[in-house]
């Protein structure tokens, strides 16, 4: 039979349409099933360091708001990714952002009894760190034992202190005072650290360094800092009697370098653990409370380095139960990891519903065609 050749031009366009037809389709089902959960995997890091900043002895009474976001025990449910202070909501939510977006730290909020050794999630046996940002109630007898065990076996401990009378919640006991308890009270013996919080009230001091010596909290992975703040602020006594390895760090102006008195900053070690003691809540308020509170950006004070020296000090102290040295991590580059792969910490990864199944025909037998290509 003879083509027309109208009618053989027809079947050409056609024929090259059916072509491209099922080149695509061969190429649609070649996609992988979920791609945007492949990219998500490819850009989170594991988490290094694990921290658990306490919110459970009133660190939020009367004008303090010491969290670092709303979102409790998980920050990531109030913002998975923040970049800037006001991702997350809290007065110490610079510091918070400041360590998450390296993508070596997984961070949590304490709302319980502090406990180590059980099987909750909060336990400090899941951690590397507790900070313990101005507390004003008791510790328990319970808590006071946990928290020193955990240093003792590797654990690190932020102690932030403020000016004596500074009780908030007017149950007579204020931050230094409690810390001073724990330390004296807590079943281990007398001043286990080598650090004693002065009964004191000073009124305004930014307190350095005369020298820049070596440490791990002037220089480390968040840079070089020598200067801190105290507004309305206490002080602490070191003793290196009572704990050989107890190191005074910043001081008050006026105070000797080298001396054991007027220290701002103190750290130590005890057992395998490692301590920091400061004495004033403002150097880690960044001005960005709650509704309702009224604070000052002591984090970002031009005249001092707290975005530095307290970020360093937390880095120092994570790292003692993970590398057993004085050698803070050092930051890498920055990169669009920001996130730490943690399961229980993570929302839930967005992705896209894979492509409905591609229906392939089971052969039948061919129609009486003149051509195979007009049975599709």
């Amino acid at each position: 039979m003879t083509v027309l050749p109208h009618i053989r031009w027809k079947l050409y366009a056609l024929c090259a349409l059916v072509f491209l037809l099922i080149g695509a389709m061969f190429a649609l089902i070649q996609q992988p099933l979920h791609p945007a959960h492949a990219y998500n995997t490819h850009r989170v890091a594991a988490a290094q360091y694990k921290v658990l900043f306490d919110n459970a002895h009133a660190e939020t009474a009367g004008n303090a708001d010491w969290i670092i976001s709303t979102s409790q025990p998980d920050p990531l449910q109030q913002n998975p990714n923040p970049q800037a202070v006001t991702d997350w909501t809290g007065g110490l939510s610079s510091w918070g952002v400041t360590l998450q977006k390296t993508g070596r730290y997984s961070l949590k909020t304490n709302t319980g009894t502090i406990t180590y050794g059980t099987s909750g999630p909060l336990d400090l046996s899941n951690y590397n760190e507790l900070i313990l940002p101005e507390p004003n109630t008791l510790f328990t007898t319970s808590e006071k034992t946990a928290i020193l065990t955990f240093v003792h076996n590797g654990g690190g401990l932020f102690m932030i202190a403020d000016h004596n009378g500074s009780d908030r919640n007017n149950d007579g006991n204020d931050s230094l005072h409690i810390f001073n308890d724990l330390m004296n009270n807590g079943g281990v013996g007398t001043d286990p650290f080598g650090i004693t919080y002065d009964i004191a009230n000073i009124a305004k001091d930014y307190p350095g360094v005369d020298t820049a010596n070596p440490d791990p909290i002037l220089q480390g992975p968040f840079g070089t800092g020598t200067t801190s703040l105290i507004n309305r602020g206490t002080t602490e006594t070191i003793k290196p009697a009572d704990n050989p390895n107890v190191v005074g760090v910043v001081y008050t102006t006026g105070s000797s370098n080298t001396g054991t008195t007027g220290v701002f900053i103190a750290r130590s070690t005890y057992g395998s653990g490692r301590v920091i003691a400061t004495g004033d809540s403002s150097a880690i308020d960044d001005g960005t409370c709650q509704s309702g509170n009224n604070c000052f950006n002591g984090w970002g004070d031009p005249q001092a380095q707290n975005g530095i020296l307290y970020p360093n000090g937390t880095e120092w102290l994570a790292s003692a139960g993970t590398t057993g040295t004085g050698s803070p991590t050092p930051t890498p580059a920055m990169t669009n990891t920001t996130v730490p792969a943690t399961a229980t910490t993570l929302p839930a990864t967005p992705t896209v519903a894979p492509p409905a199944p591609t229906d392939t025909p089971t052969p039948t037998s061919t129609p009486s065609c003149t051509f195979w290509w007009f049975c599709f």
